[in-house]
C-alpha cells in the first residue's frame, strides 16, 4: 500500500516539473521573438508586394519595441514595417532625383581660395602734413612790399612771397660789410689783429644766415656791395598758399606765420574704418575711392598708416591712404567713399549662398550623391563679396548646395534634420527625423511644460487611427501661435523614441 502511495507521489511530481520545464522554455522563446528581428527567428517575413524584403515591424509611437510579425500596440495601431537597408544609420536628407532636378538644385566644390573681401569705408581728403610749410620771420621788421596776396593762389618753388625791412638785418648786414672789408684790408697785419677781425665777420655772418640772407647776397657784402635795404621772403615749395595772413605795410614779430603753403600734387584721405573691420586693414593694400564731385570716376591710392587709437564715439578707427592728385582734383575737405581690398591669402572657402544662417548656427548642405544631402554646422571666418571662409566643418573637395538650399529645407523639413545632429540617441538608432503632417483640434496648452493636447484625425504617414495624445511644442512660439478649442493644421517630428514635436502650427478656418 505504503509502495502504491509512494510510486503515485513519485509520478505526479515528475509531471510538475515537465509542466514547470515547459513553460519556462515557452516564455523563453516567446521574449526572444518579440525582441528580436525577424533574421534571428529563422522563418524571415514574406516580402511585400513590391518584392521588397522586411527585416522586422517596429513600434508605430516610436518605443523601442519590434515585432518579426504583423502586430498591433495597445491602442490598436498597426506595427510599422522596416525593410531591408532602412536600419542603416543616415542622418541625412533624402529626396528623390525627379525633386532634386525640379528644385533646381546647383553645388559647388569646397576650395581653397583668396577672398575678394572688401572694407567700405567714409572719409574726407585732407593735406599731407610732410607738404605742409609755414613762412615765419626770424627777426622783427615791417612788410614794404607784397608780391603774394592772395588765399588760394599758386606759388612756385623760390617765387617771391613779400620783401621785409627791419633795422636789425641792416645793422648786421652793415657790420658783416665792414667786418668783411677790413680783414681784406689786414693781410699783411699781425695774426692778433687777423684773427680778432675774422671771429667780428663770423658772427655778423652766422646772423645773416640765421635770418636766411641768401649766399648771393652776402657774397655781393662781402665783395664791397651796398647793404640792402630790404629782403626777400621766398616760397620754400610749390604749391597753394592755404592761409595769407601777410599785410602790405604791416609789422610782424619774430616766429608770427605770414604764410602757409601745401603742396597738392599728393594727399591724404582719412577714412573710418569699423572697429569689426579694422583687423582686416593692413599697411600696403590697394584702396578705390569715389567722389561726389566727380561721379563715375575712381581715385586709386594705398593704405599708408593705421592709427593706433580708437573713437570712442563712433567706435571706429581711422585709416590713412595716400592718392596722387596731378591734377589738383582732390581737394582738403572733400567727402569721399573708399574701399579697400583686405583680401587674405588663400582660405578654404564656400560660397556665401551655400550658408543657411538661422542666427545661432550656420549650416551648410553637403552634396552626399543619389539625392542624399547632408545638413553639417559650419564655423565662418572671413567674408568676401561673393566667398567666405570655412574654418571648421566641411573638407576640401567636398560639394555644398549652393542654390535652392532653402528649397530642400521647405521640401525636407531641415529643422528636423537639424534636430537629430543634436540627438544622440536617435543617431544611435540609426533613425532619420521625417515630418508628418496632420489635422486636428487644439484641446489644452500646458504653458509651464510646452505641452500641447492635440486631437488629430487620422495620420497616414504613420498609419496612427484618430485619437488624443500630448505634443511637445518646438518653441514657445508655437505654444502661443493657436489658442485652445481651435481648428489646427500642424507639423511634428519624433526627437528621441516616444517624444513628438510640433515644429509648425495653424488654425485652419
Amino acid at each position: 500500500m505504503r509502495c502504491a502511495r509512494g510510486r503515485a507521489a513519485t509520478v505526479a511530481l515528475a509531471v510538475i516539473a515537465s509542466a514547470a520545464i515547459a513553460a519556462a522554455a515557452g516564455y523563453w522563446y516567446g521574449t526572444r521573438s518579440m525582441h528580436a528581428p525577424a533574421a534571428a527567428t529563422g522563418a524571415a517575413p514574406a516580402p511585400d508586394k513590391g518584392g521588397k524584403k522586411i527585416l522586422y515591424y517596429r513600434n508605430p509611437m516610436g518605443l523601442p519595441d519590434i515585432s518579426p510579425t504583423p502586430k498591433k500596440d495597445s491602442m490598436g495601431m498597426d506595427y510599422i514595417p522596416v525593410y531591408e537597408g532602412e536600419d542603416q544609420a543616415d542622418t541625412g536628407l533624402r529626396i528623390s532625383p525627379e525633386k532634386v532636378q525640379k528644385l533646381g538644385v546647383r553645388t559647388a566644390r569646397v576650395q581653397r581660395r583668396t577672398l575678394d573681401a572688401v572694407v567700405r569705408a567714409t572719409g574726407r581728403i585732407e593735406v599731407d602734413e610732410r607738404r605742409l610749410f609755414t613762412v615765419t620771420p626770424k627777426f622783427e621788421g615791417y612788410i614794404e612790399r607784397l608780391y603774394v596776396n592772395a588765399t588760394g593762389q599758386f606759388v612756385a618753388r623760390g617765387e617771391k612771397l613779400f620783401d621785409a625791412y627791419s633795422p636789425e638785418l641792416l645793422a648786421a648786414q652793415r657790420e658783416y660789410a665792414v667786418a668783411a672789408q677790413a680783414l681784406a684790408q689786414l693781410k699783411d697785419a699781425d695774426a692778433q689783429t687777423v684773427a680778432g677781425m675774422k671771429r667780428l665777420a663770423d658772427s655778423a655772418l652766422a646772423r645773416l644766415r640765421n635770418w636766411d640772407v641768401t649766399d648771393e647776397e652776402i657774397a655781393q657784402l662781402a665783395a664791397g656791395g651796398e647793404p640792402r635795404r630790404t629782403l626777400s621772403f621766398r616760397a620754400p615749395v610749390a604749391g597753394f598758399v592755404l592761409e595769407k595772413k601777410a599785410v602790405q605795410g604791416m609789422r610782424f614779430m619774430p616766429g608770427e606765420m605770414l604764410y602757409q603753403i601745401a603742396d597738392l600734387s599728393n594727399v591724404w584721405l582719412i577714412a573710418d574704418v569699423f572697429e569689426q573691420d579694422i583687423g582686416r586693414v593692413r599697411v600696403g593694400q590697394r584702396a578705390e575711392v569715389r567722389l561726389e564731385a566727380w561721379p563715375g570716376q575712381r581715385f586709386e591710392g594705398r593704405v599708408t598708416y593705421v592709427y593706433p587709437t580708437l573713437r570712442a564715439d563712433t567706435r571706429s578707427a581711422q585709416v590713412r591712404i595716400e592718392l596722387p592728385n596731378p591734377g589738383g582734383r582732390l581737394k582738403p575737405a572733400m567727402y569721399a567713399q573708399v574701399e579697400i581690398a583686405a583680401g587674405d591669402g588663400a582660405v578654404l572657402a564656400v560660397p556665401r549662398s551655400a550658408v543657411i544662417d538661422s542666427g545661432t548656427r550656420r549650416i551648410v548642405l553637403v552634396d552626399r550623391g543619389e539625392g542624399r544631402f547632408e545638413p553639417r554646422e559650419v564655423k565662418l571666418g572671413a567674408k568676401g563679396d561673393e566667398y567666405v571662409a570655412v574654418l571648421d566643418g566641411v573638407r576640401e573637395g567636398e560639394s555644398v548646395v549652393v542654390a535652392a538650399n532653402f528649397l530642400i529645407d521647405a521640401e525636407s523639413n531641415l529643422k528636423a534634420a537639424l534636430g537629430a545632429m543634436t540627438a544622440p540617441e536617435s543617431q544611435a538608432a540609426g533613425k532619420v527625423q521625417v515630418a508628418h503632417s496632420a489635422r486636428g483640434t487644439l484641446e489644452d496648452v500646458d504653458a509651464k511644460t510646452g505641452m500641447l493636447l492635440i486631437k488629430h484625425e487620422p495620420v497616414p504617414s504613420l498609419k496612427w487611427p484618430a485619437m488624443t495624445m500630448e505634443f511637445v511644442a518646438a518653441n514657445e512660439a508655437i505654444a502661443k501661435a493657436v489658442k485652445p478649442g481651435a481648428a489646427i493644421a500642424f507639423e511634428f517630428v519624433e526627437r528621441k523614441p516616444g517624444e513628438w514635436v510640433v515644429t509648425k502650427i495653424e488654425a485652419r478656418r
